[in-house]
């Protein structure tokens, strides 16, 4: 089937399932422009076809997606032209997703973060093998947990979604499992069968009862309550002092801590006030907000500096601006969130 993809993503119609795969191992199946649009067209038309009761998409590779194509968005930034529509047509497909009228199934064996989160986790079923890892590392980067981690984050119990927003840490099956971001796990080695179920049948729960393999949590509750303790506080002046307090004595308080303050201080601020929002908002009102801060962020500074950190001169130190997070003042922050008049996202 040609939803015009090229050779970036796959469609196929097989038994009784719409199958999406992403062809990009090379680049780690990062999302480009072209991915999204395509994937965007196969929903509709899927949606209103009679012969598709379900919608999988996987990956090829060892990577189910690294993310969006950075290095495109920062080159596109730093010629003077952000590539802001890329941005809409993601969002407004995150969106889609999470209110699609059948079930859509994401099959994650290997690393997934950034976007490929977006066209994964707003889906109805969300399925990792013993291959996979989830993060949403964008505060590393000077950029902010976008693609409705808004909506996805806020939700989780203990506070884990606010701890993986503000950290970036990546995390394993067990732990997504058990913080309810992945519904089911199964073993790498059943995809096939499983796939083969599916599209013999359509029917994902009654299919996922015979495949799934429950997953123990990899991090101790000992920790988790430590998460649950630091990250509930209500401010982020009051999560960081509360690591500060306790850094002396525990060591994964220290670590935690450490890590915060290698990330971009605007980016924290943004995150945390944007995973607070989010608890109380729709996706499509998640959406929004996502694209008014997406704005300023591209016309921003650490978002490119960050880039420049991490792929441009691989390795070195960012210079971020403000440099701590007590520089960054409640103006700043008002800032990325306030209404861009015409230019808001249309859903």
């Amino acid at each position: 089937m040609d939803f015009d993809g090229g050779d970036e993503i796959r469609f196929e119609h097989v038994g009784r399932a719409g199958v999406v795969t992403l062809t990009r191992p090379q680049a780690l199946n990062a999302v480009t422009h072209r991915m999204v649009k395509a994937l965007d067209r196969a929903l509709r038309a899927w949606e209103r076809d009679d012969e598709v009761d379900v919608v999988v998409v996987k990956a090829e590779g060892r990577a189910f997606s690294a993310g969006g194509d950075i290095l495109h968005i920062y080159e596109a930034g730093r010629e003077g032209k952000p590539p802001v529509e890329f941005f809409a047509d993601e969002y407004r497909l995150n969106a889609r997703i999470a209110r699609f009228r059948k079930p859509y199934l994401a099959l994650i064996d290997g690393i997934v973060m950034g976007g490929g989160v977006g066209i994964s986790f707003h889906g109805s079923q969300r399925v990792m093998t013993e291959n996979a890892q989830f993060a949403m590392p964008e505060v590393g980067i000077g950029f902010f947990p976008d693609v409705g981690a808004s909506h996805l984050l806020p939700g989780l119990g203990g506070s884990f979604g606010m701890y993986l927003a503000l950290t970036g840490n990546r995390i394993r099956h067990g732990d997504a499992l058990w913080s309810g971001l992945a519904t089911h796990t199964i073993k790498a080695q059943d995809q096939a069968g499983f796939l083969d179920r599916l599209a013999a049948t359509g029917d994902p729960e009654s299919v996922l009862r015979g495949f799934f393999v429950p997953a123990k949590r990899e991090t101790d509750r000992s920790v988790l309550e430590v998460i649950a303790r630091h990250f509930a506080q209500p401010s982020l002046a009051d999560i960081v002092g509360s690591l500060e307090r306790a850094a002396a004595a525990d060591d994964f308080a220290a670590k935690t801590l450490a890590t915060l303050r290698t990330r971009s201080p605007t980016s924290l601020h943004v995150a945390w006030r944007q995973i607070s929002a989010g608890l109380t908002l729709s996706m499509d009102e998640c959406m929004k907000m996502e694209f008014r801060i997406l704005n300023r962020m591209l016309s921003g500074h650490d978002f490119y500096e960050g880039i420049r950190a991490a792929i441009i001169d691989k390795g070195s130190t960012p210079l971020w601006r403000p440099a701590s997070l007590d520089a960054v003042s409640a103006a700043d922050i008002d800032a990325y969130f306030a209404p861009l008049g015409e230019r808001e996202l249309e859903l």
